[in-house]
Parts: structure tokens; C-alpha cells; sequence
């Protein structure tokens, strides 16, 4: 009898043991025996789709290798989409709901800068974990928020990028075409301070507006300048405006883009002028073409998991921002909680991934996590081609 009582003791023991780690295990948001959610939000509706479903359709297709091959720790990683169709309240409204309604453990997300930066004050009330796919806002990371992480490239970087890339092709006279919008502020200003903290003064300095329709006044006033190079701080619209214009008027400087202009086949066609973007180097967050060999694991997983889709840039965004997760999730360890999460990724250091042009690094004092741009050209009848990585300190 006594040996009854001792056996049936030790059973209810380890039955209460296992309901207590289920208990404390159902206390974290979106973690479950064997599942972690991860919410996203972006467009994915509209124009904007390129910036949030594409990439999303990046990390899923890393979420179905990483759960093919056992998962984190055993579990499976699960993606639950939110459409902020590039709408700040949208963006807004997306992650609550991810929060509130979802129950997502961490967040990767983050298309449109705009809708991004809108949504900061949501996050860190939450204190959710969020590692950004492809907003490059400034705001969104600085000054710093204890859970927001960005492996996106930022404006202020990619503006000290601009500058310095001219300086290393032995540009002499710099100048300047900008939007002054609040995204071309964003860039703007710090390129100005860029140009200021390395003693030189643009020999111009002009604006568009994103709707101009016509760039003949300010392609004059570069070339009366004489401009070896221009820093183009514009959307792909008025810069394919601005880079026909000068073509039609035999100005052929270096011409220097920035992520916003991240696809140099589609601007070449969007110019519509043979030979008119020969001279066009632009910034991209990855250092593969889609066409590259390199990525042909992503290829297959991307066009099979979604056949409607032709593996791009976008969705190599995603696959970037998916493994900086993974990599976070598996430091986290076996019972991950936020707080362990966020520990994870401030650990980072130097950390490869498939696409991105360096090493991911996080501090606890610095999220801005990628310091890499990639510069790639598309000279005319010729694919894509990376030329070379800057790093940005």
C-alpha cells in the first residue's frame, strides 16, 4: 500500500511539475510547445506591396526551411501577416492587432518608412520585439528603443554612403538634386551634414518635386556648375525624369541613387532613353543580383512556395531580416521569453547572412545593425552587376 502511495505521489508530482512549465511556457505571448508566431506588417496591397508582401514572402520562405530542418529548438516558426497598405494609422492599427488580437511573440516588419516610423510609439508600448525588413527612417531607431532593431539600412547611412562613394571615384565637383519632402529632408539634411563634417560644399544644390514632370531648369544649373557627379535624393519618378532631361541636354555625370532607386533595370526602363542611366550607380541592401547563383537556393524556395512571384530584390530583403530573427530566436534559447529575445540581438556581432553586403552588428547602444551598402550598375543591354560594398561607420 505504502509503495502505492509513493508511486502515485511521484506521478501527480511530475503531472503538477508539467502543468506549472505549461503555465509559465503559455505566459509568453505566441510561444507554444511546439510554434512561435511572428507577426509582420507592411502593404500588401497597392504600390507599396513591393516593400512588405515580396519581403514577407522572403522570411516565409526561410520560416519553411529553418521548420524543415527541426525548427528552433523544436518549435515551428509561424508568420502572421497585417496589411498597413504604407498608411501611417494602418501601420498603426496592424500592430496592435498583431499584439493584442494575434498574440505574436516578436515582430519582422516594417515596409513603408513613413507607416514604420508612425507605428514606433505603438511598439515600444508594447515592447515587442521588431526587427525592421526595409524602412530606412532615421526615426525609427534613433534615438534608440530598447526592442526595435533594424537590419535595413538607414537614410542617414545611406546619405554618408552617397557621398563617400562619389569621393572614392575621384569625384571633384559634387552636387546635389533633392526632394525636400519629409522623406527627402530625412536624407537631405544629413548628407548636408556628411558634406560639412568632411570640409566640402556641393558646387549645387537643387530641388524637384515628387510630382515634377520636368527637369530642364535644374539640369541646366548642374551643368553650368559643372558637376562631375550628383547625388540624386529623389523618388524613382522624378528621378527618371531628371535622368531623361539630362541625357536630352548632353549632361552625363556620374549619377549616385540611393535604396529608394534599388532597381536599376526597372529605372532603365522607366527612363525610357537609350544609354540614359550608363552613368546611374545606385545603393541596394543586398549584394546579389536575383539573377546571381548565389541565391538560387532562395530562388527555388521563393518561386515554389509562390509561384506568381520572380524572385527580386524585395524578397531578398525579407531573407536577410528572417535569418537576423532565426539567429536571435536561437540565442534566446530553449524557454525564450522578449526579454531574452531583445538580450539575443543586442549580442549580435558581425553576423553573416545570405544577402546582405557585411556582418550584422547590434549594441545595446546601436540598432541601426546594418552599416553595409551595396552599390550595383546596370550599364545598358547588360543585367544588374554589384560593384563594390561601402562600409559605414
Amino acid at each position: 500500500m505504502m509503495k502505492v502511495q509513493a508511486i502515485t505521489s511521484t506521478v501527480v508530482g511530475m503531472l503538477a511539475a508539467l502543468i506549472v512549465g505549461q503555465g509559465a511556457q503559455a505566459q509568453v505571448p505566441g510561444v507554444t510547445a511546439d510554434k512561435i508566431r511572428i507577426g509582420s506588417f507592411g502593404a500588401l496591397t497597392g504600390p507599396g506591396y513591393l516593400y512588405g508582401k515580396l519581403p514577407m514572402n522572403g522570411i516565409e520562405a526561410v520560416f519553411d526551411d529553418v521548420n524543415a530542418n527541426g525548427g528552433i529548438h523544436g518549435r515551428k516558426l509561424e508568420l502572421v501577416r497585417e496589411d498597413d497598405r504604407c498608411d501611417p494609422a494602418a501601420a498603426i492599427g496592424a500592430v496592435k492587432k498583431l499584439v493584442s488580437e494575434d498574440n505574436v511573440f516578436a515582430l519582422i516588419g516594417g515596409g513603408c518608412s513613413n507607416a514604420t516610423f508612425a507605428a514606433r510609439e505603438a511598439l515600444e508600448q508594447a515592447k515587442i520585439p521588431l526587427v525592421v525588413m526595409a524602412s530606412v527612417h532615421d526615426g525609427i531607431t534613433t534615438p534608440l528603443s530598447p526592442t526595435i532593431f533594424s537590419s535595413a539600412l538607414t537614410s542617414t547611412l545611406e546619405s554618408q554612403a552617397q557621398l563617400q562613394f562619389a569621393l572614392d571615384q575621384k569625384a571633384k565637383r559634387i552636387a546635389v538634386i533633392s526632394m525636400r519632402d519629409a522623406w527627402g529632408r530625412a536624407r537631405y539634411l544629413p548628407l548636408m551634414e556628411a558634406f560639412k563634417a568632411k570640409g566640402i560644399t556641393p558646387v549645387a544644390d537643387e530641388e524637384m518635386a515628387p510630382d515634377a514632370n520636368d527637369a530642364t531648369a535644374q539640369v541646366l544649373r548642374l551643368k553650368a556648375a559643372n558637376a562631375d557627379a550628383v547625388l540624386i535624393l529623389l523618388y524613382p519618378k522624378p528621378a527618371a525624369i531628371f535622368m531623361r532631361d539630362a541625357q536630352k541636354l548632353g549632361f552625363k555625370p556620374l549619377a549616385i541613387g540611393q535604396s529608394g532607386i534599388g532597381d536599376p533595370a526597372a529605372f532603365e526602363e522607366q527612363v525610357g532613353v537609350p544609354g540614359a542611366t550608363a552613368q546611374f550607380r545606385t545603393i541596394s541592401m543586398v549584394r546579389y543580383t536575383p539573377e546571381d547563383p548565389a541565391v538560387d537556393k532562395w530562388r527555388k524556395l521563393v518561386e515554389t512556395k509562390f509561384p506568381g512571384d520572380r524572385l527580386s530584390v524585395f524578397n531578398l530583403f525579407g531573407v536577410g531580416a528572417a535569418q537576423v530573427m532565426v539567429e536571435g530566436l536561437k540565442r534566446a534559447g530553449k524557454d525564450p521569453t522578449r526579454e531574452k529575445l531583445v538580450e539575443a540581438l543586442n549580442s549580435l556581432t558581425d553576423v553573416k547572412t545570405d544577402v546582405y553586403g557585411g556582418g550584422i552588428t547590434c549594441s545595446a547602444t546601436d540598432h541601426r545593425c546594418n552599416k553595409s551598402p551595396v552599390w550595383i550598375a546596370k550599364e545598358p543591354g547588360k543585367p544588374v552587376r554589384v560593384i563594390e560594398v561601402t562600409k559605414v561607420n
